[in-house]
């Protein structure tokens, strides 16, 4: 009898103890559901549009325009196609490998398999890259920046390399050069992830390397792999349509917002710092390219300009979330007149044809940008370090300098092995390049059978 009352005693408590433990989960979910922001929510789904209104219609507007007109549809399907293939390969195993763990463990260099197939990224917050958002809306504001990076290399390569190694190079180096480097710069305890537990902890907030120093170093590498194209330097190869170009550059600096000021995460006021941060660096880089190019040429021109703004948004977007308005400007300054250099005179002498300036913009720009931004971050616009901690050399933390010369390194590192390996495969698997006839007959024709242009405008 005794036992008998001590195990109903013993069952109850224990049935007690459950339902306490289900009432605190209970009231866990119910906290993280409380603490999400419609406004947050809405801000991060405009900014990944605008990202993807950066890949289509403006990086392919302004690429497009840059080629001669024969391959104007090949150079913007270049784009397109990474608009489809890298939004299915995020969502099989991209975005796993980027921000996903392994067995419970996010590692230092890559992430790992729990998020494979999307799992378990659901319409909550994770509490650990968001709070007040749904997992899945960071997922695919994530995706917009895996769609663009690859898609920035095709400017190395414009009018000499096949549609098929495009599309097997430019998936393969998505998995084994961006998901890393995103792992390593934004994953939970990647190397150098300055929110999340960085050995080396690297000021990044938009992609500088991530993005920029990794497309840009590629499409070095890939220009100098493939060769020159036929008759370069020749032959003339001017842009066939500025206007087109023109109006791809405009909408990449106003997709740029939803880049930098949507990396804030929130629609709070960091947001608001990097939004404006990036619409000064942009505007003082169109004026020192502007500028630089008067000097030598005489004359200022449309393409430089918008050369100018581009070089500019790139080499503020690693510092868009950390520096003030005027540091922001000098970074526009200094990166215009770095990128108008390393165009026009580093890319004369030494003879490599990087196409669209690929490496002379995205790969010069985001490696000028990331040192900057450890030179003029500051800690009164993000104290990412701790309150009363200094966040850059103005502010008395030379390391993080070095830090920031660590991160551009491994960017630089794991982009050229990783792009030589990749175009060593995919060359002997399909072949890199189109035969001398199909690349003076265009892409267009060449490899997918159709012309931008009818006839008897392009006798125009």
């Amino acid at each position: 009898m005794g036992f008998a009352i001590s195990g109903t005693v013993l069952a109850q408590s224990q049935g007690e103890r459950i339902a306490a433990l289900e009432k605190q989960v209970a009231d866990a979910k119910t906290a993280v559901v409380s603490a999400q922001s419609a406004g947050d929510n809405a801000w991060m789904l405009v900014s990944a549009a605008l990202v993807l209104m950066m890949s289509g219609p403006g990086l392919a507007l302004f690429y497009g325009g840059l080629v001669r007109k024969k391959n104007i549809l090949g150079t913007m399907m270049q784009t397109f196609a990474m608009m489809a293939i890298i939004t299915v390969l995020w969502a099989l195993i991209g975005y796993s490998l980027a921000f996903g763990v392994n067995n419970g463990v996010s590692g230092s260099f890559i992430g790992g398999f729990s998020n494979a197939l999307l799992h378990g990224v659901g319409l909550v917050p994770d509490g650990v890259y968001v709070t007040t958002i749904p997992l899945q809306t960071f997922m695919v504001y994530q995706l917009m920046f895996a769609i663009i990076t690859p898609a920035l290399i095709t400017g190395a390569f414009a009018e000499r390399m096949k549609f098929s190694a495009m599309l097997l190079f430019l998936t393969l180096w998505a998995i084994f050069v961006y998901s890393p480097m995103a792992h390593m710069v934004w994953g939970q305890h990647g190397l150098l992830n300055a929110a999340l537990g960085g050995k080396f902890p690297t000021l990044d907030f938009a992609g500088g390397t991530v993005v920029h120093v990794t497309s840009g170093i590629s499409a070095l590498v890939t220009c100098l792999y493939l060769g020159k194209r036929v008759g370069y330097p020749k032959e003339p190869m001017p842009p066939h349509s500025v206007v087109l170009s023109f109006v791809g550059a405009c909408l990449l600096w106003v997709g740029w917002f939803g880049f930098n000021a949507g990396s804030a995460l929130a629609a709070n006021g960091l947001a608001t710092s990097a939004f404006v941060a990036t619409h000064f660096a942009a505007a003082a880089a169109a004026i020192s390219w502007s500028a630089a190019e008067w000097m030598k040429n005489g004359k200022p021109t449309a393409l430089g300009a918008i050369s100018g703004a581009v070089a500019g948004l790139v080499g503020i977007t690693p510092a868009a979330g950390f520096v003030t308005p005027i540091s922001a400007i000098a970074i526009g300054l200094i990166t215009g007149a770095f990128c108008f250099f390393m165009v026009f005179i580093v890319k004369m002498k030494f003879g490599y044809d990087d196409s669209l300036d690929a490496f002379g913009v995205h790969g010069a720009g985001g490696t000028i940008g990331a040192i900057l931004t450890g030179i003029f971050a500051n800690s009164a616009i993000n104290p990412i370090f701790g309150a009363g901690k200094a966040t850059g050399l103005l502010e008395g933390n030379g390391k993080q300098v070095l830090n920031q010369f660590v991160g551009v390194a491994l960017a630089w590192g794991i982009s050229i092995v990783g792009t030589l390996i990749l175009l060593f495969l995919v060359d002997k698997l399909v072949g890199l390049r189109v035969s001398e006839e199909d690349e003076r007959e265009g892409l267009d024709l060449s490899q997918h059978g159709e012309e931008g242009y009818h006839a008897e405008m392009s006798s125009h």
